[in-house]
């Protein structure tokens, strides 16, 4: 997929925009003065893929410990800023990587103007958030209010949409008055079409990176979904430069998502194993599902390399996703039979496949790593045998 051309802004030492790779961001849980705890999280959330972490700076305290936090973590740190100017200067003052603002929230403009002016001096960029609950209608309905809103007639929340545009239209003028281009765009709303709709349109007004979100997106549960199929489909158009995924949960779950979301989708080189699996259906042989879970949690702390993994149920799509796959297993008749790289390698009972199946994966990876073989590649075709044949092999062996 082609990416949209935009501006390239550095966040410490990640860039975003133009050619730089998507980035994944989240946002601790916890208070930033509770010191440990927060640099606990940001640790852990760096260790899951996050490429930038946010954090909330409501008070003084917050900001105060800001330059130690910083200093003991090893990805660029987000200072979110609402309502109080002086907590953007004293985190520009502390070293943080880019603040997170809302000018709206702001209601002086010259404090406004301050923050842009220190964010300058100090080479940092700044995100304009512009929230769907942060959207309050102006009582003097501006002709270019009304123009966009006519522009939006044919769409249901064409009003709604309209709003949001001219809001980021006017923060901008702001900065401009400044000469302050550091800028990424963020306009987030809760219906995923909707976001979709905002999102194309910013594209094709404002040549700023934009950061792509879900607000108010819920659990994990329904929350990935109405996250997924939003910024799933703007990635696919080339739309967005940095994303987050936020749930009603665990941020460590948004990162997970975030990553592999831009893995399926080839714009993030995958760190670690890749499992597929067969969904439920009436020919599993095996107990599939905690199969799976128990080769997904080994994997996960066994295997660095992008190896290919498929855990089948049955004998009929087993083998051509053994094909596909650069380490294999398919069911027989409580047996697992095993493939490498296309080549079949083991038949053992139903209680020896996870244990035989990692062993396969880590001498896999063994082999890449010395340069002996390269992963993809395949030895043989695979033809599944009749399931008698199963059966009946499973009882010699």
């Amino acid at each position: 997929m082609e990416r949209r051309k935009t501006r390239k802004i550095q966040v410490g030492d990640v860039a975003i925009g133009d050619d730089a790779p998507i980035s994944v961001q989240s946002m601790t849980s916890g208070y930033t003065h509770h010191v440990d705890e927060c640099i606990a999280e940001i640790t852990k959330l760096a260790n899951a893929g996050a490429d930038i972490v946010r954090v909330a700076v409501p008070e003084k305290k917050d900001t105060e410990i800001l330059g130690e936090i910083i200093s003991q973590v090893n990805v660029p740190i987000v200072a979110d800023v609402h309502f109080h100017f002086k907590r953007a200067l004293e985190a520009i003052e502390a070293g943080v990587h880019k603040i997170r603002l809302n000018p709206g929230n702001i209601g002086d403009i010259e404090q406004v103007h301050s923050v842009i002016d220190a964010c300058k001096d100090a080479n940092i960029p700044i995100r304009i958030g512009v929230n769907e609950g942060s959207i309050v209608e102006r009582k003097d309905k501006q002709k270019r209010q009304k123009e966009l809103t006519s522009f939006f007639s044919d769409r249901k929340h064409g009003h709604l949409l309209a709003l949001m545009i001219a809001k980021v239209e006017e923060y901008l003028d702001i900065f401009d008055s400044r000469d302050f281009h550091d800028i990424c765009l963020s306009a987030k709303l809760m219906d995923a079409r909707l976001v979709i709709d905002i999102y194309e349109e910013l594209s094709k007004r404002f040549d700023y990176p934009l950061h792509l979100g879900v607000t108010h997106a819920g659990p994990r549960e329904t929350g990935s979904i109405r996250s997924i199929s939003a910024l799933g489909s703007l990635l696919s158009q080339g739309i967005g430069d940095t994303i987050r995924i936020s749930y009603a949960s665990d941020p460590l779950f948004e990162v997970e998502d975030g990553v592999e979301l831009l893995n399926c989708l080839h714009l993030r080189e995958r760190v670690g194993a890749e499992l597929i699996a067969c969904p439920s259906c009436g020919r599993i042989q095996v107990d599939l599902f905690s199969l799976v879970d128990d080769v997904r949690n080994q994997l996960q702390h066994e295997i660095d390399l992008p190896i290919k993994v498929a855990v089948m149920g049955c004998v009929v799509n087993g083998p051509g996703e053994a094909e596909g796959a650069d380490v294999a297993v398919f069911a027989g008749d409580r047996r697992g039979i095993i493939y490498v790289q296309g080549e079949r390698v083991a038949n053992v009972p139903e209680e020896e496949i996870l244990n035989r199946l990692l062993l396969e994966c880590k001498g896999l990876q063994e082999r890449v790593q010395k340069g002996e073989t390269k992963l993809g590649e395949k030895a043989v075709s695979i033809v599944a045998p009749p399931e008698s044949a199963v059966t009946i092999e499973g009882h010699h062996q």
